[in-house]
């Protein structure tokens, strides 16, 4: 591992630990926020209509996944639970939209960027290989080496017939 991720994944994950660990404290606050939300997605979605239970486990899979982004344990989901656990939060907590009071719904709208900053540094923790070839490259190297070993055995074949045909001409004569 290279020492700007040894260094970048626990700068960016110290905030989705301190966030889940304080959701998971107190989520009375987060679970007022979140209380519309929740209940405009419970019945479609077939979640239960309990803000500060979803508030909790948002806290609990933001804790997780940003003590394993920050350890370097599976960075790519975890960066990718982080995005999940995020999108949410972020409409909930900052609608900077509804807010009438210009300080407030600047204060709401910056908090609101900050988060979307967040989600792009986790969408691209979710894609970083760490030098390593990506899936798309690995399929791609397999589909080439199945097409390269199919044009070899193709060729081999031909020269096994070819070779068969003689063989059996002259045994013919």
């Amino acid at each position: 591992m290279t020492v700007v991720r040894r260094i970048a994944r626990p700068m960016l994950a110290v905030v989705f630990v301190t966030n889940g660990l304080d959701s998971l404290r107190h989520p009375a606050t987060r679970a007022q926020a979140a209380a519309p939300l929740v209940k405009a997605l419970s019945g479609p979605l077939k979640m239960p209509n309990d803000p500060e239970l979803l508030v909790r486990a948002n806290g609990a899979t933001m804790l997780v996944a940003g003590t394993m982004l920050a350890l370097g344990k599976f960075p790519r989901i975890a960066a990718l639970t982080l995005a999940g656990a995020l999108v949410p939060t972020t409409y909930a907590a900052h609608p900077f939209w509804a807010v009438e009071d210009p300080a407030e719904r600047a204060q709401q709208k910056s908090h609101f960027l900050k988060n979307v900053g967040l989600l792009g540094g986790v969408l691209l923790a979710s894609v970083d290989t760490a030098g390593q070839p990506g899936l798309a490259y690995r399929a791609q190297h397999v589909r080439s080496e199945a097409h390269r070993q199919a044009a070899l055995t193709k060729r081999e074949a031909r020269r096994a017939a070819k070779s068969a045909r003689r063989f059996a001409k002259n045994a013919l004569d």
